[in-house]
């Protein structure tokens, strides 16, 4: 089910017979923050309809059906709201920094004022029916994407020295994942910003233990990055 071309000419006639345009990228913008909130099953037409200011037949024509205008959402979502795992992944700083700023940067954007919390890659489809399987498939490969990203990361840390070489990198990034997506949970219950940097620094301190462990299992002099002040 492929994507339908949006243009500002998407209309219908209304009851006058004047044309009623609307932004797209407004109305998806709504949608995004609608399916951020409340996940894919539980958002509906209604609710979509009514914050996006559109009538079925316009969200229809415009964007073919729910489930594409959700995979659409998505697309947005990274493009939008993930810039800061991007910035700290790419970051040309050591690894223990780039690590900082991606916990760090996803205790102040699961928390931004004026928008749902935590991620909708982790909250979108959490308990998904057999008929939306297709997308928790989908946000399943964005939280895949995200662990291997991380785990790139690592190994560019490790290639450089900066962790003992036999450090198994895969297993810190489901750990670091497996952080966000609890950092992403506590902030739907309500966890303000100061509670998860206090949880990513806690995570900092017990990641910096184990790359501590395994230098020294190594033999080496130098304990490894520590991840803390």
């Amino acid at each position: 089910m492929g994507f339908v071309s949006i243009t500002m000419e998407n209309f219908e006639k209304s009851r006058g017979g004047r044309p009623r345009a609307f932004d797209p990228e407004v109305a998806l913008d709504a949608a995004m923050h609608l399916f951020w909130e409340h996940g894919y099953e539980a958002t509906s037409l209604a609710m979509l309809r009514e914050a996006m200011g559109l009538t079925p037949p316009q969200i229809y024509n415009a964007f073919t059906d729910k489930e594409t205008l959700f995979r659409r959402a998505l697309a947005r979502y990274h493009e939008r709201e993930i810039r800061f795992a991007l910035d700290a992944l790419s970051a040309p700083v050591p690894v223990k920094e780039a690590m900082r700023l991606l916990l760090m940067g996803a205790a102040e954007a699961y928390t931004r004022p004026g928008k749902p919390g935590g991620c909708l890659f982790i909250s979108g489809a959490l308990a998904a029916s057999p008929q939306a399987q297709g997308i928790a498939d989908e946000l399943r490969t964005y939280r895949k994407a995200t662990e291997a990203a991380i785990t790139a990361r690592l190994v560019k840390g490790r290639e450089a020295g900066e962790l003992p070489a036999d450090l198994s990198v895969e297993r810190l990034a489901k750990y670091l994942a497996g952080v966000m997506h609890g950092m992403s949970i506590q902030a739907r219950d309500g966890a303000s910003a100061e509670d998860l940097r206090a949880l990513a620094e806690t995570a900092l301190a017990a990641w910096a233990a184990e790359v501590r462990k395994a230098a020294d299992t190594n033999g080496e002099t130098d304990a490894g990055p520590v991840l803390h002040d």
